[in-house]
């Protein structure tokens, strides 16, 4: 997910030959990452709360970080995405760290960020989980406990008292990090927050031989036998998916602020993204060529290094 600040390479994309398939090929992505139903939800839970996926429901929200305090890779990821948010939604995302327990977050429109290096804190991730149920009347079975099952999760639940949205991220565990450990502990952070603020879904590309277009496209890769910290896993995960954001997802995030249609999943923002493509597409490329945000994004959706 790293970042290059070159306007050359944003005109690239932009140019106009490129503009007519692009076109087509960003709406499909549209369609496949924010054209959904929610199929499934965790065992047990109250499924009469109502569930209503508003892609601007975070917008002016805060980022309350518990756990560990972020490292100076975290911090500089962190703040180029408060800055993207502000830019584009134009309410800032406040940001404060409360400690080790999730309470101390308080309930209003809060994203947790629980950051963590080391051994998965299960109990921790069970505790924030347990507390948010109960603040938000999330309807999750009574206070039972979870897992960790990668290096960074993201999840929101709604609720009878507003809606719970909880971030838990690895990061290092030294100062001294090789090339490699950058790419991986930035590039998780970033998948994390941009699916959390813009409710886009996961989409699977089976053909590794194609360039990737978003953050959200991911090749399957199993990778459970590995170590999160070893070299084996962290190359497999940032080959998965792009260093970084890429036009497509700066693009989304436009969308996703200016649509006039509540709910994001409707049909119609597709329509409304088709009808406003040149505006959302020149307002993008100013955004990808902006140095504020270099660090967190990929202006030409590129691979990891081998």
């Amino acid at each position: 997910m790293r970042f290059l600040t070159l306007a050359l390479m944003v005109a690239v994309w932009l140019a106009p030959p490129l503009a007519a398939d692009q076109r087509q090929s960003f709406l499909d992505l549209a369609r496949q990452g924010w054209n959904y139903r929610l199929r499934t939800t965790m065992v047990g839970r109250d499924m009469s709360i109502p569930v209503q996926i508003n892609g601007r429901s975070l917008a002016g929200a805060s980022l309350c970080l518990v756990g560990e305090r972020p490292d100076s890779l975290s911090l500089e990821t962190l703040t180029a995405f408060r800055g993207l948010i502000f830019e584009i939604f134009g309410k800032p995302l406040t940001m404060r760290y409360a400690g080790a327990q999730a309470r101390m977050c308080g309930t209003g429109r809060t994203v947790m960020l629980r950051l963590f290096s080391g051994v998965p804190p299960h109990r921790d991730l069970s505790d924030d989980l347990n507390w948010l149920s109960d603040a938000h009347d999330l309807g999750l079975p009574g206070h039972r406990s979870y897992f960790a099952t990668g290096p960074a999760m993201g999840q929101t639940f709604f609720g009878r008292r507003g809606q719970g949205t909880h971030i838990m991220v690895k990061q290092a565990s030294t100062a001294h990090l090789t090339a490699l450990e950058r790419i991986f502990y930035r590039s998780i952070l970033i998948e994390e927050l941009f699916q959390s603020f813009t409710f886009g879904m996961d989409i699977l590309m089976f053909d590794t031989g194609k360039p990737f277009q978003s953050k959200l496209q991911e090749v399957p890769m199993d990778l459970r036998r590995f170590r999160w910290e070893s070299v084996d896993f962290m190359r497999g995960m940032v080959r998965t998916n792009p260093t970084g954001l890429c036009a497509f997802d700066v693009l989304m995030l436009y969308a996703v602020a200016r649509a006039p249609m509540a709910e994001t999943t409707d049909p119609a923002f597709l329509g409304y993204i088709e009808g406003a493509y040149d505006t959302l597409l020149k307002d993008a490329g100013a955004t990808l060529a902006d140095p504020r945000y270099a660090a967190i994004m990929a202006p030409s959706c590129e691979r990891a290094p081998d």
